[in-house]
């Protein structure tokens, strides 16, 4: 059949169409030829149909055919190419629009987490996927009680594994060996050189002095490190547990403490912290005893360390490598008076001595006989430290799990190896669970198909009992980079202590990620609890403060870098042996029935949290919770605000950051929850912004050599939020006991870390609250 379009509108026609459809016999398909013709085409008059034909178009018909067809084919490539490029350039600029932070995120969402309440998790594409809930119950099942048990008693049978001595450098081989044994994707040393201080040939001794006459109250084996030596003599005082509060209880007495040797009692705050306390005081020099009454814990004497600081305070600031040259500094932390640690029982004959005011009723818990000082006596007590100094190499040794999509950034699991002791409490627990955690994790990536998208790290470090030297000099080594690619680092140090209460230590950051941890591990002590259960909704109002003594502060308060610390203790019944030579694992067994179930569900929580951190797409950190930490801090300052404008100052610049940085955290939620959680470029940048909140909270305008722990929350001087509290009280209390232009400074400082930091959340400038 053929189809003409004659001359119907008055005229010749311009074009027709042709078409001809015949079934062959033999099953052929159709043939079908459609011609376009114009009016000076070949073939037959205007207007006249031509008989259908399957014989082949004359050539030259055919050449302009062949030209209209590459014409078309053309055309459509380029609408095609600009079609492509206009979407691809528009979806670019949505990206850059969540790299920059502007707050303009359009990318379509996808489907969230498999959370905890069961809703459905986003699809990521590979050969297995393994979705959260599956993940936790994997790492349950595979922790053991019993791999537990083996690690601790690795421990058996020494006395002491100081650090960078054979015992110490023997354990660090094994780990070393288990690490690979386990196949991490790699394992490495961490060598720095520091001086670190031991006992010297003579024993410190502890006189006391009445006239003419000297008894040898006490000369213990134990010392304490950085002390001063040298002998000093002084009237004996008694400040409690050292705090600035117990201080001005003193100061209230009108008792004299200048040239005086400060006694107290440990716990509450760091030996470090307590010296600082004395020195400011005036005292010469410090004795400290344990307070505890477990059958012979009253002969122990503790160990301890004197540092108001971290690290190898002979390279404050600098990393502690072999070839590395140090100019001749000192930490500001050391302490410049003799200090010396005394048993129990040597404090209580030494109070029996005193015959001065008797001690406070919340002072005398524990202790017979207490008494602050001497009155109309003579004695006084003269100490003698012979403590020498050492250099001595010291390893950290390090393990990793990969990730499958951003090896470079990473979660770091840490424990504390060395001790004075046997230290089965003080780091045979936390090494027992890092031994095994490693164990598990590799396990699960090797035959669970696990892949985590960040990579975990282990690390074992060494002189911890000195102040996390080993762990502050590797973050001075790599400090360039380690808040950059580090974004959370869990201690496990002292992880069992007791058995009936919950210690933790943490960002708030990681809040909520812990909160919903605890509501999926479950109580040892009543397995059909969870542990949740027993923290109570109002945990948060008893997380305690990192302080010295934990390995975790110098990540968070000099490195900026998130940080969490869980455990189990008796409240009010402290372990007795901690830092002694009677740290032993019978001593740790009488303590608590259960060690290692507790062992293994603080194994479970550090391993959800590591997991979580490594498995989701977003980084679980809660970065919220500062705009909620700030606003519970300006409802402090609002009671001091009439002081301070009786000064001429203003607190409103420093609301006016907080708010800011209230709305650069709504103003990253909302790009987090309009992003396109497919796409990895938008996921690493909203990441990274996350990453940085806590890094942001360190004071720009400090040295890290000058004051290293510039945290504006969890840090130490003059420029955080707590002192600027307290000297706020200092002024309610007495206008003229406080120093304006400090006050002043102290308002820049924290004003414009919080600008800076809700600026860094926000993104590029030109997206910035400006207002201030």
């Amino acid at each position: 059949q053929s189809t003409l379009l004659s001359p119907q509108f008055g005229g010749e026609p311009t074009s027709y169409t042709r078409f001809s459809i015949a079934r062959q016999m033999d099953g052929d398909n159709s043939h079908v030829e459609m011609k376009l013709a114009a009016d000076d085409e070949e073939g037959g008059e205007i207007g006249r149909p031509e008989h259908l034909h399957a014989s082949m178009p004359p050539p030259r018909r055919n050449g302009k055919n062949l030209c209209f067809i590459i014409m078309a084919a053309v055309l459509l490539l380029l609408i095609g190419f600009l079609i492509g490029y206009l979407s691809y350039r528009g979806r670019m600029q949505r990206v850059n629009r969540c790299l920059d932070g502007s707050g303009n995120c359009e990318m379509t969402p996808t489907a969230s987490y498999f959370s905890d309440d069961g809703t459905e998790e986003e699809e990521v594409p590979g050969p297995r996927i393994l979705y959260w809930p599956e993940l936790r119950n994997i790492l349950s099942a595979k922790l053991s009680a019993a791999r537990l048990e083996g690690n601790l008693r690795q421990r058996e049978g020494k006395n002491s594994f100081e650090a960078g001595k054979d015992e110490d450098e023997n354990t660090a081989r094994y780990i070393h060996d288990q690490f690979i044994l386990f196949h991490l994707d790699d394992v490495w040393n961490d060598e720095h050189y520091v001086r670190l201080p031991e006992k010297g040939s003579r024993k410190n001794e502890v006189v006391i002095v009445e006239g003419s006459r000297e008894e040898l109250l006490e000369s213990p084996d134990a010392y304490v490190a950085y002390s001063k030596s040298g002998t000093v003599t002084g009237k004996p005082i008694y400040a409690n547990y050292g705090r600035k509060e117990d201080f001005q209880k003193i100061r209230n007495m009108h008792v004299p403490m200048n040239g005086s040797i400060i006694i107290f009692k440990a716990g509450k705050i760091p030996l470090a912290e307590k010296v600082a306390n004395a020195r400011k005081e005036g005292a010469v020099g410090a004795l400290m005893y344990l307070d505890a009454s477990n059958g012979n814990a009253d002969l122990c004497v503790p160990f301890g360390h004197a540092h108001h600081g971290t690290g190898d305070p002979f390279t404050p600031g600098f990393p502690s490598f072999n070839h590395t040259q140090f100019p001749p500094v000192e930490s500001s932390g050391l302490p410049c008076i003799p200090v010396q640690t005394i048993s129990r029982g040597a404090a209580a004959k030494l109070f029996g001595k005193m015959d001065g005011e008797t001690c406070p009723s919340e002072w005398t818990s524990g202790v017979i006989g207490c008494k602050v000082t001497v009155s109309s006596s003579n004695m006084t007590v003269k100490l003698t430290v012979n403590n020498v100094m050492v250099d001595r190499k010291i390893l950290n040794i390090f393990g990793v799990i990969k990730g499958f999509e951003e090896p470079d950034r990473y979660v770091v699991l840490g424990a504390q190896r060395d001790s004075w002791g046997p230290g089965m409490a003080k780091a045979g627990v936390g090494t027992a669970i890092l031994l095994e955690l490693a164990h598990v994790i590799s396990d699960m990536v090797k035959n669970d198909d696990y892949k985590p998208r960040r990579s975990i790290i282990f690390a074992s470090w060494s002189a911890g009992e000195y102040g996390a030297v080993g762990a502050t000099e590797w973050l001075e080594g790599y400090s360039t980079t380690l808040h950059a690619k580090a974004f959370t680092y869990i201690n496990l140090d002292t992880a069992v202590l007791g058995s009936r209460h919950v210690k933790i230590s943490a960002s708030p950051l990681l809040y909520s990620l812990l909160e919903t941890t605890m509501k999926r591990v479950r109580d040892p002590a009543k397995d059909s609890e969870y542990l949740f259960n027993r923290v109570g909704s109002n945990w948060i109002k008893r997380v305690v403060p990192l302080d010295l003594d934990n390995a975790a502060f110098p990540f968070l308060a000099y490195s900026g870098i998130p940080v969490v610390s869980f455990g189990f203790y008796d409240e009010g019944d402290e372990y007795s042996f901690l830092g002694t030579t009677e740290d032993t694992l019978p001593n740790l067994k009488k303590k608590t029935d259960q060690l290692y179930p507790l062992m293994r569900t603080a194994a479970e929580v550090a391993g959800q949290i590591a997991l979580r951190l490594t498995h989701d797409h977003e980084l679980f950190l809660d970065f919220d919770r500062y705009s909620d930490e700030l606003l519970s801090f300006q409802e402090k300052l609002w009671h001091f605000d009439s002081h301070v404008k009786a000064l001429g100052l203003t607190l409103n610049w420093l609301f006016f950051a907080r708010g800011d940085f209230q709305r650069a955290a709504a103003a990253l939620r909302r790009d987090i929850s309009n992003s396109d959680r497919e796409n990895r470029i938008v996921r690493r940048a909203l990441n990274d912004r996350m990453m940085k909140v806590e890094y942001d909270f360190l004071s720009p305008y400090l040295s890290p050599k000058d004051t290293p722990f510039r945290h504006i929350f969890f840090g130490k001087g003059s420029h955080t939020l707590q002192s600027l509290l307290e000297n706020l009280e200092q002024l309610a209390v007495s206008k003229n006991s406080v120093d304006v232009d400090k006050l002043k400074e102290q308002l820049a400082l924290a004003t414009w870390t919080i600008k800076g930091a809700a600026n860094a959340l926000v993104g590029d400038i030109w997206n910035t609250d400006n207002e201030i």
